[in-house]
């Protein structure tokens, strides 16, 4: 189950931490895999490690928010290496800059649209870089990985991030309801608390608050990565979309 051989698969900011986790996970599972990241040297790392473990994966370093960046880059690749089968919109947080909870009261409105643009239209840009594609092979899965502050209210300052968030929801699913006549599936995934760890960051006050999840325990990136291998799969065909709350029993409604 869950083959995806003879597909090939981009994963955006997939340099570290959930993104590798996917990658590497659908690598295995069979795809061809295109890693991207805003740095070059994160993606060759894990391309590096895919390809150590015997599987196909390229470096595709491009910024998600720049329309013409991410158009050209798939331009070439899909030259270079074949159409593109499976999107995974995994960038986001709060683009290439430090992730500051701040009240919305605090924000400064100067800081307000680079949640947006790697949250929302950094999702787009990749999107209609390969809908069109996908529309004419009859064959498609989009899969974005959202948040749980996307679709619930909280007050630990993201609300910023979470309106992005909760724009790439919706715009999931207006997509899935226009492309699924096509053989197209898009779904989301909203995520709840993952081990900051995973991309080498410390985060004391993020374990603490997944003690008091219900299965206590943090998520790790094979969390989301298992769920991506379902989504990406022949076996999901008649799921298109859903928002999938992946996130230790945590309250979320």
């Amino acid at each position: 189950m869950f083959d995806l051989k003879g597909r090939t698969a981009l994963v955006t900011g997939s340099g570290q931490g959930v993104g590798a986790g996917i990658a590497e996970l659908l690598a295995a599972q069979g795809a061809q895999v295109a890693v991207n990241d805003i740095d070059p040297q994160r993606a060759d790392e894990t391309v590096r490690r895919i390809s150590e473990a015997g599987y196909a994966a390229h470096a595709l370093p491009f910024d998600v928010t720049d329309h013409e960046a991410v158009r050209g880059a798939m331009r070439g690749f899909e030259r270079r290496s074949g159409p593109v089968d499976i999107l995974v919109n995994n960038v986001g947080n709060a683009g290439s800059g430090a992730f500051r909870p701040t009240s919305f009261r605090e924000s400064d409105p100067s800081d307000w649209r680079r949640f947006t643009e790697v949250n929302l239209f950094g999702v787009m840009n990749c999107v209609k870089a390969v809908i069109d594609g996908m529309s004419v092979r009859r064959y498609g899965r989009v899969i974005t990985i959202a948040s749980g502050s996307g679709v619930i209210g909280q007050a630990i300052g993201v609300s910023l991030y979470a309106a992005a968030k909760g724009g790439a929801i919706s715009f999931m699913r207006h997509l899935a309801m226009e492309t699924a006549a096509d053989g197209i599936t898009a779904n989301t995934i909203a995520l709840g608390l993952i081990d900051p760890a995973a991309s080498g960051r410390e985060g004391a006050r993020t374990r603490e608050m997944a003690a008091r999840l219900p299965v206590g325990r943090i998520g790790v990136p094979s969390d989301p990565a298992s769920l991506c291998a379902y989504l990406a799969s022949e076996e999901a065909s008649w799921i298109t979309g859903q928002t999938l709350h992946l996130n230790g029993g945590s309250y979320t409604s």
